[in-house]
């Protein structure tokens, strides 16, 4: 039997885990961006003096 039909299932295991986390990042990122859209340029106006505490 020749060497090149072996398969490390560690390392197929590891792509595959890395594959649905990536997903799932995906995924939670798309959602943050419907929830919170970033806005390119713009920054907060400011309320003032900040508070003494």
């Amino acid at each position: 039997m020749s060497e090149d039909n072996l398969i490390d299932f560690g390392a197929e295991r590891a792509k595959r885990i890395h594959d649905l986390k990536d997903k799932r990042l995906n995924e939670v990122r798309q959602a943050f961006e419907q929830a919170m859209p970033l806005t390119a340029g713009k920054k907060k106006k400011s309320k003032g003096k900040p508070k003494k505490r």
